[in-house]
């Protein structure tokens, strides 16, 4: 899990700091789309962000003086995480990522969509690494391989955009996070294996999954509450997350396999469990099958000609 791998990394507890900037997403403006997401809130994914009216060292100084003492933390990651955080002007885009280049910052990671990938953007990130010796993380919103849902839920870009954008962020070396949605109402196990099989063949470095929230007051709730899809059960979801860690990639670092959200803003939150319960019917899946992250990933490097290799 990645407590483990940021102990490994920089020696101790890191924890990463959310921070909310004044900005928006290209498939809510008009360039990609409007309304953004079926499933997003007007918050975009920030439930826990300061006002985005403060600037970014007023939010990571209220952060710190809550995590620090209470986790007794003294390195952290600023995160961008609200809405697409490279949907700026180059300028605007620099400025705000070196206000998170502070000196208990042992790296910063950017929440985006893939197609607000561009070099120009990624050549900044690479003179801040260089400048301020700060890791750079990528957080690469996909939710789903299945081009039809992608197109259902309103994404506003396809697979083949998302495959563009990691391929330019891992020539520059830097670490690159997927969000998956496990149980998007139109997708099946299927679309869950190959979503394992498509990160793993591309070397992404972390993934999120997290169930679907039903927020309030968006297209998806809407459509929740008029009947026009179900939700697979708890037991399915967990089901759906161990084929996905059979067939990851043992080297790629699972940041979580359930996520949380406020369960006054939604209307469908872990099927009303505690996160944890779903996590631990996850883990009883993997005991009763004796199975571990990466057992099933045999499909890379050529599977057909093994035989006249081994």
């Amino acid at each position: 899990m990645v407590s483990k791998y940021y102990k490994e990394t920089y020696g101790e507890k890191v924890y990463k700091l959310p921070v909310a900037l004044p900005l928006t997403c290209p498939n809510r403006d008009g360039s990609a789309g409007v309304g953004g997401c079926t499933f997003c809130g007007e918050i975009g994914a920030g439930y826990e962000n300061r006002p985005a009216w403060m600037t970014v060292r007023m939010q990571l100084e209220e952060n710190i003086a809550h995590i620090g003492p209470k986790y007794k933390a003294k390195k952290f990651i600023p995160y961008y995480q609200n809405f697409s955080n490279t949907y700026l002007g180059l300028d605007d885009f620099k400025s705000y990522m070196e206000q998170g280049c502070i000196d208990e910052a042992v790296g910063i990671a950017i929440a985006t969509r893939p197609d607000c990938i561009a070099d120009e953007y990624l050549d900044i990130l690479a003179d801040i690494r260089d400048r301020f010796q700060k890791d750079i993380y990528i957080e690469l919103g996909l939710q789903t391989v299945n081009y039809d849902t992608l197109e259902k839920i309103n994404r506003g870009h396809d697979l083949a955009q998302f495959i563009d954008a990691v391929i330019r962020i891992k020539r520059y070396g830097f670490n690159v996070t997927t969000h998956m949605i496990v149980n998007l109402p139109w997708d099946t196990m299927k679309d869950t294996i190959e979503g394992a099989r498509i990160l793993s063949a591309l070397g992404v470095d972390q993934v999120k999954l997290h169930a679907l929230y039903i927020v309030k007051n968006t297209l998806m709730a809407k459509w929740y509450q008029e009947g026009q899809f179900t939700l697979i059960s708890a037991e399915e979801y967990a089901d759906r997350v161990v084929n996905f860690v059979r067939h990851l990639h043992p080297d790629i670092v699972l940041q979580r396999l359930v996520g949380r959200a406020p369960e006054d803003n939604t209307l469908f939150t872990n099927w009303s469990m505690g996160w944890w319960r779903v996590q631990d019917l996850i883990d009883d899946k993997l005991d009763e099958l004796d199975a571990h992250q990466g057992d099933l990933c045999d499909y890379l490097n050529g599977k057909a000609v093994r035989k006249f290799i081994d």
